[in-house]
């Protein structure tokens, strides 16, 4: 029975789900010829250029737009490179059109300059400045351009910021969060039009829409935005997105059929009593091209047979959006020794939950024919899921939720994370369990400006004494869910005012804080700590209404 539910995808799709599943389901989802791939179109020179050290951050190079067809480019490289006196950095500049940072001059007004250009309002609130800050952020729909990496959306959708000038997956569920409070369902519906177009014209909803995204995707949030929209909405306006939530969920369960017990297959693993979770994943073994150096010179310091493995690893941490944390290392002071493909992480699984959940709710809501028989499915396989999360990852003598090695069975209770809340806010959590998760929580991962993402100061940047915006957020509404409002609002209380101060401070909302010292900029990372921020301001959004709704009760 439970094997006939994970096959459902396969023989319950829509015409158009069909259409994406059959386009990029298969082994992986290649990048077409008719698109800019920099690794692929640029060759050595691409090689060259991200180990120069002519940009300190990759992702410049990768979204620089070539001025003549690559090819063209190439041949000039050629040619050239090996002349006295060759510039590999003025040859770029003549030949690439580079980027610039989202958001980079946006001002409110003349009366206060903060860093290179950027001036702000002071007697803004925090509120009046993201509200303003929703048409920087937002892009208009895209012209199709053959040289860009740039997978081009047809509708409009807010981007994160800073170096971040694309659409991200998990980050829109939270940026939603606060244009559904601005009163702008309109820029949701576009955005979730968005994630339905790539599911069907490459198979999945990708990390970002640039080419080098292609191979892995992030948290799948769909299934969660689509009922966030129809709350904001009717129910009804969710039907719209059945075909590609369905064929979402067949990306993810891809090869659940033809596994045995204690194999995997892409994201699908399974248990040793047949029980099916999931994983993140990359369909490459190579650099990330956004990374590139990064990833290249780690590498080079492990012994050759080790690298695959390695960039395996790297990139399906970049699945998981928390890339880096020592969550995924053995070692938590040596990104060598990553291991996520070996891992049941329990928020993935909590998520793949909810989609199952709501693919069920939404057909026995549709009432038509042959809908009843696959809600039937799918709740079975969303309560089979949850009995296997629980009794996979649930510790009972720590009171915990942890992620586990799939081939031992073990829990990793050596690095408890804020991953552990993902069970409240989706419900999965027995209401025992979510009261030790939220005692936990608490006591460990509560500091002066909010939860605290891990409690290993790895330098990692999804480590203490970071907090998140979406992780704020999933922990915050994780623990009022089974009855701790009194930890919620302390936790919500702390944060936005750790938002604020920021703001106050900078005049502007960055893509994370510093929990444990709320005087101190957030840090750790390959890059610079990004403003903006695109969930950021969805979350603070959302809780200080939130918060603004409890005080006027309070004064009633």
């Amino acid at each position: 029975m439970f094997q006939r539910a994970l096959r459902l995808p396969t023989y319950v799709l829509g015409p158009a789900a069909a259409l994406a599943l059959a386009v990029g389901c298969r082994r992986g989802t290649p990048v077409s010829a008719d698109r800019y791939d920099p690794a692929r179109d640029l060759g050595p020179l691409f090689h060259d250029v991200q180990l120069s050290g002519i940009f300190a951050d990759s992702k410049t190079f990768v979204d620089a737009r070539p001025r003549l067809a690559p090819a063209a480019i190439v041949a000039r490289y050629a040619s050239s490179h090996g002349a006295a006196g060759f510039s590999l950095q003025t040859f770029v500049e003549q030949n690439f059109e580079l980027p610039r940072p989202v958001g980079e001059g946006f001002r409110t007004d003349t009366s206060q300059t903060v860093g290179e250009g950027f001036r702000t309002d002071t007697s803004q609130t925090m509120e009046q400045h993201i509200r303003a800050l929703w048409s920087v952020l937002t892009r208009p729909p895209d012209t199709a351009d053959e040289r860009s990496s740039l997978i081009p959306l047809p509708n409009a959708y807010v981007v994160p910021g800073g170096r971040f000038r694309e659409v991200y997956y998990w980050d829109s569920y939270f940026t939603m969060l606060g244009l559904i409070e601005s009163g702008r369902t309109d820029l949701v519906r576009n955005m979730l039009d968005n994630f339905a177009y790539l599911v069907q014209t490459v198979g999945h909803i990708p990390n970002g829409n640039r080419t080098y995204y292609l191979s892995r995707s992030q948290p799948p949030f769909f299934a969660a935005m689509v009922g966030l929209y129809a709350r904001a909405t009717d129910t009804t306006q969710a039907l719209r997105y059945l075909d590609a939530l369905e064929a979402e969920y067949a990306f993810w369960m891809d090869g659940a059929e033809r596994l045995g017990p204690a194999q995997v297959y892409r994201r699908v693993v399974q248990l040793p009593d047949g029980s099916l979770l999931n994983r993140y994943w990359d369909d490459r073994a190579d650099p990330r091209p956004e990374s590139y150096r990064a990833d290249y010179e780690v590498a080079q310091t492990l012994p050759a047979a080790q690298r695959d493995a390695f960039f395996r690893n790297v990139r399906a941490t970049a699945e998981s959006g928390w890339d880096f944390s020592s969550r995924w290392m053995r070692d938590p002071k040596d990104l060598r020794t990553l291991e996520t493909t070996e891992l049941i992480p329990v928020d993935l699984n909590s998520l793949l939950y909810h989609a199952e959940r709501t693919i069920a709710a939404l057909r026995a809501f549709r009432r038509g024919a042959g809908d009843g028989e696959a809600a039937a499915r799918l709740t079975q396989a969303a309560e089979s899921r949850r009995r296997a999360l629980l009794a996979a990852a649930y510790d009972p003598v720590s009171g915990f939720f942890y992620d586990v090695r799939w081939k031992s069975g073990e829990r990793v209770t050596d690095r408890p994370t804020l991953a552990a809340a993902s069970p409240l806010y989706f419900g999965l959590a027995t209401p025992e369990q979510g009261r030790a998760v939220a005692a936990r929580l608490e006591r460990d991962f509560l500091k002066p400006g909010g939860f605290a993402t891990t409690l290993i100061a790895s330098g990692q940047q999804w480590d203490a004494p970071n907090g998140w915006p979406p992780l704020e957020w999933l922990t915050i509404e994780g623990v009022r869910r089974y009855g701790r409002a009194d930890l919620a609002d302390a936790a919500r209380d702390r944060w936005l005012a750790l938002n604020r101060r920021t703001y106050r401070s900078t005049g502007r909302m960055t893509e994370k804080y510093d929990v444990a010292d709320p005087t101190r900029r957030a840090g750790g990372g390959e890059y610079p700590t990004q403003d903006g921020f695109g969930w950021s301001n969805g979350v603070a959004l959302a809780l200080a209404a939130q918060q603004g709704r409890a005080t006027a009760a309070l004064q009633q």
